[in-house]
């Protein structure tokens, strides 16, 4: 087992029309803005950015997002990942009662030295940290939507 290959998944329950989420989630340079733990987005084009991400551990993460899949119909943002992690990560959003169900898709391989020295003893620390950072996220997400 490749103990720096990670899965991760998040349902996030949402108060808003998937229209409504997806034009949130489809401008990542405004995350900053509503997710703490996502420091920076640099566009270098219509398609590609630069994250920087820092969550409760101390340490920052920084990689290539580029947008392989973009679908308002199928509720789809999907981007390929390469830098400190690699791999891929993707939005799905459907309609669920009152409102959204944002499912949160993340398949990655840590490449950052650090991490991958301490894969095996630091795994649950880096799956915490992950946790905390998502639901962090779906925090700042209900306050952007209540504002928009």
């Amino acid at each position: 087992m490749d103990w720096s290959h990670h899965r991760f998944h998040s349902l996030w329950p949402l108060p808003a029309p998937p229209a409504a989420v997806y034009a949130v989630l489809q401008r990542p340079e405004d995350y900053p803005r509503w997710w703490p733990q996502v420091r920076s987005v640099t566009r270098l084009d219509d398609t590609t950015a630069v994250f920087t991400v820092r969550s409760l551990l101390p340490y920052d993460l920084s990689f290539t997002a580029r947008e392989t899949r973009r679908s308002p119909a199928a509720g789809v943002l999907e981007i390929a990942m390469s830098g400190d992690l690699h791999g891929w990560a993707r939005w799905t959003l459907t309609a669920g009662g009152p409102g959204t169900l944002a499912r949160y898709d993340q398949v990655v391989d840590a490449d950052k030295p650090l991490l991958r020295r301490l894969a095996v003893p630091g795994r649950p620390l880096f799956r915490a940290n992950h946790r905390l950072m998502m639901r962090s996220g779906r925090r700042g997400l209900l306050r952007r939507l209540e504002a928009v």
